[in-house]
């Protein structure tokens, strides 16, 4: 089985596992970065957006309660380890309400978000929102090899005040 396979099998269990632990509480599961992109290599961490309600208060308590789920994928990452794929989850944690405030690490999922799970389509819709709002701006994603910064407001002037 290649690699590609392996992660494609860490990112089932990684979806069905969500479900089953998280419930009703669960609003969203996205995958974004180099396996998001496709771009992925047999080292690259699975960076992954969980939308859930509730959430504890604070990162760690999110963490610690992430745990669960993680050991309950143990198989699927030891499997892919055992096929060269060293990978590791690196998790994101955010209510609904924290998405609606937003953050810059949503420009890094606008064009390369792999949606897993997605409850009526809330997280799709607020990266319709923020790709309008973007064009309205003007924004353009810049290659740099296989990085990439955002030009935000290419017409931007010294003092203009603008809001994504």
């Amino acid at each position: 089985m290649s690699w590609t396979e392996q992660f494609q099998k860490i990112l089932q269990a990684l979806f069905e596992k969500s479900i089953s632990f998280y419930g009703d509480r669960l609003i969203s599961v996205v995958v974004f970065g180099s396996v998001g992109r496709g771009a992925m290599r047999p080292d690259s961490d699975i960076d992954v957006l969980f939308i859930i309600d509730p959430l504890p208060k604070g990162r760690l308590r999110r963490v610690e309660e992430f745990g669960g789920l993680e050991s309950q994928i143990d198989g699927a990452l030891k499997a892919a380890r055992d096929q060269g794929v060293q990978t590791t989850l690196s998790p994101v944690f955010k209510t609904p309400a924290e998405v609606l405030r937003g953050s810059a690490l949503f420009l890094d999922m606008v064009d390369d978000a792999r949606f897993l799970f997605d409850r009526d389509d809330f997280f799709r819709q607020e990266m319709s929102r923020l790709r309008q709002r973007l064009a309205r701006l003007g924004a353009r994603r810049i290659w740099k090899g296989n990085a990439w910064y955002w030009d935000l407001k290419p017409d931007f002037k010294c003092g203009e005040e603008f809001q994504i």
